[in-house]
């Protein structure tokens, strides 16, 4: 796979539109990878600055020199300076139409702070579509924190409701529904979209989605 969907680039970066089921980094047993894909279509090779899960589709940025990835790490590492959204499909609905959860989560054996602030855009009696943004960046924790507050992202084979996951599957659901929508950096006056993925508006009750 050579053929990346990307949604802007200068000297400094690449943006793209990575697709659902995508490793962000090879290792042992993966065949394909970004990381690898980014070293065929662009010289010297870009570097990840920020990961998303391989399930997750979405922005995500490399940086063409060891110098714009360090500044641009520093950039996605301060709250104030970046703006990072993601859509979710999930069960149910949040109680509050719009909040914080505010959670420790364990990583790597240590137990850390984490919070996802989160807007239900719209809903019905079994599903609802969050906008979320990160106030930190842990691994799976969107994941991790819809599903502790009842309400897992559709599709989640790790952290999800697995009886409905087996039920949606048979409906032709067969991916995860977490899309990392949108990169603003403000720094560097990035204000990157990325189109939700076209397979998200093949089901019925995915016209619940505002951007459609």
């Amino acid at each position: 796979m050579k053929n990346l969907d990307i949604l802007y680039e200068d000297n400094s970066v690449i943006i793209v539109n990575k697709p659902t089921g995508l490793a962000v980094q090879g290792g042992k047993g993966i065949k394909n990878s970004l990381d690898k894909i980014l070293a065929v279509i662009r010289q010297p090779a870009p570097l990840l600055v920020h990961r998303l899960d391989k399930d997750t589709s979405g922005v995500l940025l490399a940086a063409k020199t060891k110098q714009d990835a360090a500044r641009f790490s520093r950039y996605l590492g301060t709250e104030r300076k970046t703006i990072k959204q993601y859509i979710a499909v999930c069960a149910g609905s949040p109680k509050e139409k719009e909040g914080e959860i505010s959670a420790e989560l364990e990583i790597r054996g240590t137990m850390k702070i984490s919070k996802t602030k989160y807007k239900v855009f719209k809903s019905n009696a079994k599903y609802s579509v969050l906008e979320i943004e990160l106030g930190t960046g842990r691994m799976h924790q969107i994941r991790r924190h819809l599903a502790m507050i009842g309400c897992p992202v559709l599709g989640d084979d790790k952290y999800g409701d697995f009886a409905l996951n087996k039920e949606l599957r048979k409906a032709g659901v067969k991916h995860l529904l977490l899309h990392a929508y949108r990169l603003v950096i403000k720094e560097a006056n990035i204000d990157i979209t990325a189109p939700i993925p076209a397979y998200w508006n093949n089901h019925e009750f995915l016209q619940l989605l505002p951007f459609t």
